[in-house]
């Protein structure tokens, strides 16, 4: 991700994304650098992701999503592009695994290569805690402005303050 960003080589693409799944999810996930190819669920909620055979459809429809940002940016900033990418494929569950990290990653990566500092989750009990109660709101309701504040808080000024130099 790092190296792609610095040498001007990042896209959001399909091939980027298995690239980044390959080293997220290997041997963590029952498959990886490549979509899931059977059903799954997230564990407490009712919500029930989309089936293997529909993620090559669902991810053509994240990149439309995204494109519509670029369109209108004077609307919506780059967070909010990037905190979409990052829901978008936690929600459509892409992978058996790893599907926050790698959705995690996509989101970084974005913000990187538009000059951002990156949105760091901390590991703190109490955060993590937090942010998994808004995960399963968010993956049963599929409304993004909670979480997309609750992101936002997690934004270190001290970075903006030093990428901004």
């Amino acid at each position: 991700m790092f190296a792609a960003v610095k040498a001007g080589e990042f896209t959001f693409s399909l091939d980027f994304l298995f690239g980044l799944h390959a080293i997220a999810g290997k041997e963590e996930a029952l498959e990886w650098g490549c979509f899931r190819s059977g059903g799954v669920i997230i564990a407490g909620s009712n919500y029930l992701p989309p089936k293997a055979e529909a993620l090559n459809r669902k991810f053509s429809e994240l990149l439309v999503s995204i494109n519509a940002f670029d369109d209108i940016y004077d609307i919506y900033d780059i967070y909010d592009k990037a905190i979409h990418v990052f829901l978008l494929m936690a929600r459509n569950k892409f992978f058996y695994g790893a599907n926050r990290r790698t959705g995690r990653l996509m989101m970084n990566s974005i913000l990187l290569d538009a000059g951002y500092p990156p949105l760091n989750l901390s590991a703190k009990y109490k955060l993590k805690l937090k942010l998994n109660e808004l995960m399963m709101r968010f993956y049963d309701s599929d409304d993004e402005p909670e979480m997309n504040l609750f992101l936002r808080s997690c934004i270190d000024p001290k970075l903006v303050e030093i990428m901004s130099e």
